[in-house]
């Protein structure tokens, strides 16, 4: 088995946090390969990062889709998924999708914890596409700790105590290598997108399922 994970930015720095914590999830059971997007942004936070990304996440999955059994968007927000399950029919899993349906089964609520306020109004739009609102307690921006670990801890102890949140979702790919600290440190499930699409896009190579293309996914 091969998945590739696509990170819809440009950032070297940020796909080898990602591959760094991808591999140590998949500890050696199968191939896992995790690419930046050639002429993307290094960053994507409005609606122009992801028109300008969606070209070079087009030719990673014409690239790879022969060599891998499924692909991972590697960014909270779920840039150009749809677009890519039009390409293919090796499953395609956003991290925003796949970390926030997993935190409704392990907890009442869940709070994602937003890396800016701009990226609030987003993710609310997000939860609410996916059907997910009566699970969602808030989302909530990190803090102002100078440290980055504070930051999320900070604004995570107002989820779970304020807000009633009992699992926190990490809502960007690049905190990814945070989760288990806080989940040490909070004592409640922190879930990090990169291995929660992992588990699901494994469990769906392994189920042999595709992404039926009968109707909205049908190749033109």
């Amino acid at each position: 088995m091969k998945i590739v994970i696509i990170n819809p930015n440009s950032s070297k720095e940020m796909t080898q946090s990602i591959a760094r914590v991808a591999e140590k999830f998949v500890n050696g059971r199968y191939q896992v390969e995790a690419l930046a997007t050639e002429g993307a942004p290094e960053f994507i936070d409005y609606p122009e990062d992801t028109i300008a990304a969606a070209p070079g996440m087009i030719q990673i999955v014409k690239e790879y889709e022969h060599t891998s059994d499924a692909f991972i968007v590697a960014c909270h927000c779920d840039p150009n998924v749809q677009v890519l399950r039009q390409i293919t029919d090796k499953p395609v899993i956003g991290i925003g999708e796949a970390s926030m349906r997993l935190a409704a089964m392990l907890g009442a609520r869940f709070s994602v914890i937003a890396t800016d306020q701009h990226s609030v109004t987003h993710k609310l739009d997000l939860i609410h596409e996916y059907g997910l609102d009566h699970y969602c307690a808030s989302v909530r921006v990190k803090g102002n700790a100078s440290n980055e670990e504070e930051a999320y801890v900070e604004a995570s102890k107002k989820a779970l105590e304020k807000d009633l949140a009992e699992v926190i979702v990490l809502g960007c790919a690049g905190l990814c290598e945070l989760s288990d600290n806080l989940t040490r440190r909070l004592n409640v499930p922190v879930l990090d997108g990169i291995v929660c699409g992992l588990m699901i896009a494994e469990g769906m190579v392994n189920a042999g399922y595709k992404t039926s293309k009968i109707r909205l996914y049908a190749k033109r």
